[in-house]
């Protein structure tokens, strides 16, 4: 038997696709890969806009048109966010939400002998544990994902996360190094930690995400651990003084902003200040003294009540601080979010165009970031092969690079001097 994965969204989602197809895998199946017929096609979802539901729905249709005797199965955020919407979805022989993953490949089983439509979505209850799906090894990258949490407690108002993942949830710490020993014994070399709420780890049990860290870097093999991303307000100083004093965390701090305006910021129901995440940015800096560090963010425009105002301020605030890296999304109207029926909504063309202007600023500031790191030094992961020496990578500030590297393969870590940026990547030599 043949099953094909499709993917939306995050990293959380990827690492969880990753751990469904080992366990398919596991139980003799083949993966197959985008194009290529099978028995079995299943979408993990993601529900942060309304366009990602409509992916979802288009891919499995499609599928099942192309292979009409196969079994179609949705999974992930948009069934769990939206059951009743998503149980009508009759073009999927199987609903299913970010609970019990595990019985996915029972309930396909059972599809494939003849049994009838399954729907079988169990909402979120307070209390309920971290669902363990373990991954050894990751098809397609260099670097492994960890997954350290599930859920958020948080209730921004445009985003519906919370409905569709549930409250806060850690996994074990034991769990987590297990993992780590598994996958440094399997050749990885950079692991990355992610979560739904990454700062939130450990809320419910009692330790943090500064002890993971520390813990993680005592693994032999292990040379670089990066983090996902992490809410500036609950980054304390001495959370900052402990991160800083692990050599092998990667300096790049993806620290979510979504807007750099503090009008903004409180009509989001965002739990800080511009001004406030200003000073975290120098408190990180300030810890890290005379080594170099960087950031990435995310940013909304558009948000429901921005005035042209606000739109320069949030522009602006970019430039401040000056990040490698901006993801720029115009705002997507979320039904089952308060901001969806918010009054002063943006019409979708003036959204579009202060997105295609904050995305020319960003970039500007990327372009000056990475100016100021040309003859520098730094460690680059050899990941994708453009051909018999030649690769890209990241360094441990997240600068993508492209460099010769002749004898040497991907997963390696070798050091290079950075040279100049092309607009996609930073080309670079071996030192």
């Amino acid at each position: 038997m043949r099953v094909c994965f499709y993917t939306l969204g995050c990293k959380v989602n990827l690492n969880e696709t990753g751990a469904l197809e080992q366990l398919f895998r596991a139980n003799g199946f083949t993966i197959a890969q985008e194009g290529e017929a099978a028995d079995v096609f299943i979408v993990n979802s993601c529900t942060v806009t309304n366009f990602g539901d409509q992916k979802s729905r288009k891919w499995l249709r499609r599928k099942k048109r192309e292979n009409p005797g196969a079994v179609t199965v949705l999974t992930g955020c948009y069934p769990q966010a939206f059951p009743e919407e998503a149980a009508q979805f009759m073009e999927a022989d199987l609903v299913c939400g970010n609970g019990d993953r595990k019985a996915i490949l029972e309930n396909v089983q059972k599809l494939l002998d003849g049994h009838e439509r399954i729907v079988a979505i169990a909402p979120h209850q307070r209390g309920e544990q971290f669902e363990e799906l373990p991954v050894e090894r990751f098809e397609t990258h260099t670097r492994a994902f960890i997954k350290v949490e599930d859920g958020c407690n948080r209730q921004c108002a445009y985003c519906v996360i919370p409905r569709a993942r549930g409250p806060v949830r850690s996994r074990a710490e034991e769990s987590i190094l297990a993992e780590l020993h598994q996958l440094a014994a399997a050749g990885y070399r950079e692991v990355v930690l992610s979560a739904i709420s990454l700062p939130s780890y450990g809320l419910d049990t009692g330790t943090n995400l500064v002890e993971l860290v520390e813990k993680c870097a005592q693994v032999p093999g292990i040379e670089r651990i990066r983090l996902g991303s992490l809410d500036p307000d609950m980054l304390t100083p001495e959370f900052i003084s402990r991160l800083a004093a692990v050599d092998k965390l990667c300096p790049q701090f993806h620290l979510s902003l979504q807007s750099g305006c503090t009008a903004t910021l409180r009509r989001m129901r965002r739990v800080y200040t511009a001004q406030e995440y200003a000073q975290v940015v120098e408190q990180i800096r300030a810890a890290y003294g005379s080594r170099p560090v960087s950031f990435t963010t995310d940013c909304i425009c558009g948000f429901p009540g921005e005035t042209a105002e606000d739109f320069e301020e949030s522009c602006a605030f970019l430039k401040k601080i000056g990040f490698l890296k901006v993801h720029v999304f115009p705002y997507s109207r979320r039904s089952g979010t308060p901001a969806y029926d918010f009054p002063d909504q943006i019409h979708e063309r003036e959204k579009q165009e202060r997105s295609r202007r904050m995305n020319a600023a960003a970039e500007q500031v990327r372009c000056e970031a990475l100016a100021a790191f040309e003859g520098t030094e730094d460690e680059v992961l050899l990941e994708t092969p453009l051909s018999g020496t030649l690769f890209t990578g990241y360094t441990r500030l997240y600068i993508p690079v492209v460099v010769s590297a002749p004898g040497c393969e991907s997963g390696q870590i070798v050091r290079v001097k950075l040279g100049r940026y092309d607009g996609e990547r930073v080309r670079a030599a071996l030192c």
